[in-house]
């Protein structure tokens, strides 16, 4: 009884190019909607539905709704005026109707003349002389019913609608009433059967509300959902169980180094840090691999975390990495390791893509000797870098990495039949549905306070017609001893352009504020000239820093108060908070400006501003961005990740997840055969991806 969509998944476009009247031609169309089998063309749903199944009398027509007439041609006239129309009328003896067409044949005059009965479809709207339809479905005859509500479906150049009704209702007929699922699985969470939920989203029969069919509790939409989430969650356990079945190199926590380093520090641990550094402890100290991810809020202190487990990796005799996306971000982790690793006695190398020559000879000679802690971007993926035992790996802002990359690392520390742990680190709160999804086959801690000291920062949006105000509440900040952030945004991805604008910026300011020390920081620098800039402005050298979007994270100055960010319409909510993240991070009163152009601010530009205004707290951020951009956006998994959702939506079925939870230990542990095929269904060649 499984053979239906698996068939489709197996089979692919050989199924698909068994259907009537598809070509090679239809196959590609097919593919730009994702659509590969039988399979995917069942799972491709409607947008909307249009109701054929019944006519509605002219007399009961209301404006602004889509309706199927018919009724008998009473006038055909040509109007003239600014555009020439053919203007219709037609009657049914309740009513009267305008039809109206400006882009016509010649002959539609004569086929559509007085005494005439036709059928048409359109939407109906309030014109200058009544109600009207514009460029309405026609035909001569009258009006035929159809036995279904009409689906609408996504599509693309040269794939007609009547083409992929006419390919969808093949797939229906050819699936029959094949299932996915066991019986027992279906009941215990009260599933619709899948051959009835399918019919009733490509088929729906009269009568049906087309509301009801985009309502998350109809059960047909339900039921696809719980299934797409099931695959999701079986096969990120499945590679979980796969992963776990390797061995790693068991790292006792708390030691010598530990508590020297801890020591050390100028302030204690919070309380979340110790028990999240207490969690990947008792993981490492396991045979088998950690794959821990910790979520922590801008500022939360997830670093030193990091560094224990470092240390932990350094006193058993093995190598750590930490690897992050920008070079400013690691070039900042750097600085913080060698602080505080190099006086108890453990050497950091330093492996940026700019680090060449004679310099990147050594770094690799001191990685492949066996140097316990080594800090580097995607330079660490590169085929010459070889360590000698790396046991730990970890992670800075994962989601900006394509999953290949961190396989590649991963790779890098396989010993045998040894493989290192991987403590993956995220300043990009998640909401918690969202991390039950996507990130099943990790354990997760969360670090939910912040150091002592850390105040809330004041945020304010300010249209760029005011632009001048905000320069005067710079020189006001920078009098009083204060230090500043400008941060330039720009839509374009060309680093070139966006170094242009951050030095027109800073030029500006610098005439328009000659008593402050401008300093100005982008990514087409040189490490070392960035470093200098940054250490600098930490200092108190810098008063105002020009900045792109470079300075997001790792950059720490607790005197500096204000954060102005230019254009901030262009921006998401994640690198919002992040950008605000910079400041707030002393004793005193800080600020953040939005300053935005009205004219480009759309309706979810507004709303993206006015959470920043309301909330400083992260994972209420990330819940509301999860609202308003969907987890591909928010997990940075468009281009490389598995959760690309096809039914399910996080927002509108995040109430499933507990269940589909319960559902997927149940389905592993009773019919494994079954969770694979699963899999299968719904990931296919995707399963790759959620490897990482």
């Amino acid at each position: 009884m499984r053979h239906g969509m698996d068939g489709a998944a197996e089979q692919g476009a050989a199924a698909l190019a068994g259907l009537p009247g598809v070509g090679a031609r239809t196959l590609e169309r097919l593919a730009r909607l994702g659509v590969r089998g039988l399979g995917d063309l069942l799972l491709h749903l409607p947008l909307r539905y249009e109701d054929r199944t019944r006519i509605t009398p002219l007399g009961r027509l209301l404006p602004g709704r889509e309706a199927l007439v018919e009724g008998e041609v009473t006038a055909a006239v040509e109007a003239g005026g600014r555009r020439r129309s053919l203007q219709v009328e037609i009657t049914d003896g309740s009513g009267v109707l305008r039809l109206r067409f400006f882009h016509y044949r010649a002959g539609l005059k004569a086929r559509l003349r007085p005494g005439v009965r036709v059928g048409c479809y359109g939407e109906v709207r309030l014109g200058p002389a009544g109600l009207e339809m514009v460029h309405p479905e026609w035909r001569l005859g009258g009006a035929r019913p159809e036995p279904a509500l009409t689906p609408v479906y996504p599509a693309t150049e040269g794939l007609p609608q009547r083409t992929l009704r006419a390919l969808a209702g093949e797939a229906l007929a050819r699936a029959g009433r094949a299932e996915t699922l066991p019986a027992w699985l279906r009941e215990a969470y009260g599933l619709y059967p899948l051959p009835d939920a399918l019919a009733r989203l490509h088929r729906p029969p009269p009568g049906t509300d087309p509301a009801a069919l985009a309502d998350p509790a109809d059960p047909a939409r339900r039921r696809l959902a719980f299934e797409e989430l099931l695959a999701h969650q079986v096969s990120l356990r499945l590679l979980r169980a796969q992963a776990r079945r390797r061995q790693a190199p068991p790292l006792a926590p708390g030691g010598r180094l530990a508590e020297a380093f801890l020591a050390a520090l100028p302030f204690e641990l919070t309380a979340a840090q110790r028990r999240v550094a207490e969690e990947i402890g008792r993981d490492l100290a396991a045979p088998r691999p950690m794959l821990r991810l910790v979520q922590g809020d801008v500022g939360s202190g997830k670093t030193v975390v990091a560094a224990l487990a470092m240390l932990a990796a350094a006193e058993a005799g093995w190598q750590a990495a930490l690897m992050a996306p920008t070079e400013l971000l690691a070039e900042q982790h750097r600085a913080n390791l060698a602080r505080w690793l190099e006086p108890l006695g453990l050497e950091v190398v330093w492996l940026g893509g700019r680090v060449k020559g004679a310099a990147r000879r050594a770094a690799l000679a001191r990685i492949a000797a066996g140097a316990p802690a080594v800090v580097g971007t995607h330079a660490l993926f590169q085929d010459d870098v070889r360590f000698a035992r790396l046991g730990l790996v970890v992670v800075d802002e994962q989601h900006r990495f394509g999953v290949h990359q961190r396989l590649a690392l991963r790779g890098k520390g396989e010993a045998g039949a040894l493989v290192p742990h991987q403590l993956i680190m995220t300043a990009t709160p998640i909401p918690r549905t969202l991390a039950m999804t996507a990130y099943a086959d990790l354990d997760l801690s969360v670090i939910d306070e912040l150091p002592p000291g850390r105040t809330p920062v004041r945020t304010v949006t300010v249209p760029a017609a005011r632009r001048g105000e905000v320069v005067a509440r710079l020189r006001a900040a920078c009098a009083a001893g204060r230090q500043a952030y400008w941060v330039c945004t720009l839509v374009e991805a060309s680093e070139a352009l966006q170094a242009e604008a951050a030095e027109a910026t800073a030029q500006t300011l610098r005439r328009a504020l000659p008593e402050v020390r401008v300093g100005l920081v982008h990514g087409r620098m040189r490490g070392e000239d960035k470093e200098r800039v940054m250490r600098a402005f930490a200092a108190g050298e810098i008063q105002l820093l020009v900045a792109t979007t470079v300075i997001e994270v790792g950059v720490d100055v607790p005197n500096a108060t204000v954060m102005v960010i230019d254009n901030a319409e262009r921006l998401g909510l994640a690198q919002l908070h992040q950008l605000r993240g910079r400041v707030g991070r002393g004793g005193g009163e800080s600020h953040c400006v939005l300053l935005y152009e009205p004219s480009r601010l759309g309706e979810t530009g507004r709303a993206r501003l006015a959470v920043l205004r309301e909330t400083c707290d992260g994972f209420e951020i990330a819940r509301r961005d999860l609202a308003l951009r969907g987890p591909g956006e928010l997990l940075g998994t468009r281009q490389s990740g598995p959760l690309a959702l096809r039914v399910a939506d996080l927002v509108r079925d995040g109430d499933l997840v507990p269940a589909v939870q319960e559902a997927a230990e149940a389905l592993i542990r009773r019919d494994r055969e079954a969770a694979e095929a699963l899999v299968r269904r719904w990931l296919g060649g995707r399963m790759a991806y959620a490897e990482a």
